[in-house]
Parts: C-alpha cells; structure tokens; sequence
C-alpha cells in the first residue's frame, strides 16, 4: 500500500510542477508531461526488477504483471511525446536522430532512446527466438534510460525546476543501483548452484 502510494504521488508531484508552470501551447504541455510521466514508468519497471518477491506482496499481483504494466506505460507515453512536438510544429524531424557534433547528440539523446526502447521491447517479444540473447537485447532499456535523463538535463524545460530535476536525477541513480543488485543476486545464484553441484 505505501509503495502504491508513493508510485501515484510521484505521477502527482510532476503533473503539478508541469500544470503550474507558466506554458502557452498545451501541445507542448502535453509532450513534456508524456515524456516524464513515460521516465517515471520506465524507472519504475526498472527498479522493481530485484524485488520478486516483495512485488507480490505490496501489489497482490505477480511480478510480470506488474512489470509489464509500467513498462507498457512507458512505452506508450514516450511515443507521444515526440508524437505531440511533431504534430504541434508540424515537422517529422524530430523522430530523426542527430550524430553529431557530440554535445547536439546528448541533447538530442531523446530521438535515438526512443528507438532503443522498442527494440528493447523487441527483445522480449523474440525471448522465444533468442533465448540466449534475448536479456541483452532487453536490456539496452538501460541504454535508453541514460540517454533520457541526459536529454532531459540538457534540453527539458522542466528539469530548470529543482523538485524535477532532484526527482528524475535520484530515480536514474535508483535504475542504476536496481542494476547492479539484480546483477549481484544474480551472480549469488550461481555461486551458490555451483556448491550444490
């Protein structure tokens, strides 16, 4: 029930800051919420991984469902962020990733993120084709979160604001941390099947 509670003042907390900051296109409102709202999600998805357990607990439901529904969520949602800005400037550049020079790449990060996210998504829905390869493949949703927050830092608006950027900055670091836990249990497992054996 808390973490329930935590995960919706989370999607409160940015609705406000991005709802009360001054705007004049609701198009670009709309755009920017989509595109925290659609981090959150991911992070969320992300952190959860270690916990299996603890999942089924505090949600009542399994892992994967769970899982799957915040990822769904931010699969959808960072879409219709560049989605929105097209429509809004009536210019399909912005589905078009930029190479260079370096420091246009990482503030432009969002466009080839959005591409690794589906390939990500991919990777799961092939898991059946690639079993060996598959997690690898899955896990460039890291890949596409790094180059969010990056984008974010550099070019989002909202991040001027501190309760955004505190925010979204301490959830990456959480994506980090749930990544290297889930390789440490990971690598205990085998540690310990190697004893038995």
């Amino acid at each position: 029930m808390l973490l329930a509670t935590v995960v919706l003042a989370l999607y409160a907390i940015t609705a406000a800051v991005v709802l009360t900051t001054p705007y004049e296109d609701p198009i670009h409102v709309i755009a920017r919420l989509a595109a925290l709202w659609g981090f959150l999600a991911l992070a969320i998805a992300a952190i959860l991984t270690p916990f299996l357990r603890e999942i089924m607990k505090v949600f009542g439901r399994p892992f994967l469902a769970v899982h799957h529904t915040f990822a769904a969520i931010g699969l959808l949602l960072p879409t219709l962020h560049p989605v929105t800005l097209a429509i809004g400037a009536m210019n399909p550049a912005v589905f078009v990733p930029v190479f260079s020079p370096w420091g246009r790449f990482w503030a432009l990060a969002g466009r080839p993120a959005l591409y690794l996210l589906y390939i990500a998504f991919a990777g799961v829905l092939l898991r059946k084709y690639i079993p060996k390869y598959w997690r690898w493949v899955h896990g460039l949703m890291y890949v596409a979160l790094l180059f969010a927050i990056v984008h974010g830092n550099l070019l989002g608006d909202d991040f001027r604001d501190p309760i955004i950027w505190a925010l979204f900055n301490t959830l990456f670091v959480l994506v980090v941390a749930a990544f290297v836990l889930k390789r440490w249990q990971k690598l205990q497992k085998e540690r310990a099947s190697g004893r038995r054996a």
